[in-house]
This record gives structure tokens, sequence and C-alpha cells, in this order.
């Protein structure tokens, strides 16, 4: 397996991320090319892919991880991690989860969150299995119209 740092929305990029956006849910909306090009040109969030079975062979995942000032630290946080629902249960989304988490110490942030839907039953296993603890608290969004 192989994971890289995205830097550029190649035609195959762009093609792997309209096939596995959708699995991450029907409400999910797939992003254009110039919102991925916004997304690997920010200062804050960088994403990443994996390759299976290794770096010639197709793009089996990706994950998005955002590192960010606020006044009590850096902190981190992984979004939309998703692995192509034909390759899962390989070690692909441990392997960009532990990616990642080795980006966020190297920045210095003091941790790493996520959120993820109890239905995920075996994506919350893998986080709890690698090391991430659940919080008890309050999770609230204001949906913007």
């Amino acid at each position: 397996m192989f994971v890289e740092k995205v830097f550029e929305v190649s035609d195959e990029f762009f093609e792997a991320v309209k096939r596995l956006v959708p699995q991450l849910g029907v409400h999910k909306s797939i992003p254009t090319r110039e919102e991925l090009n916004s997304l690997i040109n920010s200062e804050s969030s960088t994403l990443w892919m994996a390759r299976y079975p290794d770096e010639n062979g197709e793009i089996a995942g990706v994950l998005t991880i955002a590192i960010y000032r606020v006044p009590t630290g850096l902190r981190s946080i992984v979004e939309d991690v998703v692995v192509d629902q034909n390759l899962r249960r390989r070690g692909i989304a441990e392997t960009l989860l532990r990616s990642a988490i080795e980006f966020a110490r190297n920045s210095g942030a003091n941790g790493v969150a996520l959120t993820s839907n109890p239905q995920r039953v075996a994506a919350n296993r893998l986080y709890l299995s690698i090391g991430f603890e659940r919080r008890e608290t309050n999770s609230y969004f204001y949906k913007i119209k």
C-alpha cells in the first residue's frame, strides 16, 4: 500500500474522487475540480490518498486533515475518510489514518479529532483500535441556508 499527499488534481484523481465521495453517503456532493484545487492549495487542509496494492495501484481511498490554530493550541481534525467499498478490510483506512496522525504530530498538533456516524460500526471499531478515544460531548451543527 502507498499513501501520499495530493499535490495536483489529475484526471485519475478526479475520477477517483467522483467514485469515492458517493460512498460517504448519498447526501454528499461531489466536489468540482476547482474545489479540489482549492483544497490542495489550502494552508490549513491537506488531502491524502492511498493506492492499493502499491504505488502503481489504483486510488483506493482518501482523507482530509485540517490543522488550525486556536487560542489554546494547534488542533487537527480528520474529515471525509473513505475507502472504496470493494477494497475495504485491507488496512487502507488504517494506513491513511496513521499517515494523518504522523502529519499532525510533525505539524505540532496536540491530537487528532474526528467524528463518525454511530451506524458506521466497522469504521468506529477501527478508530478505537488505532487509539482514538470516544469523547462524551455534545456535537452541534448550524446549517446555513
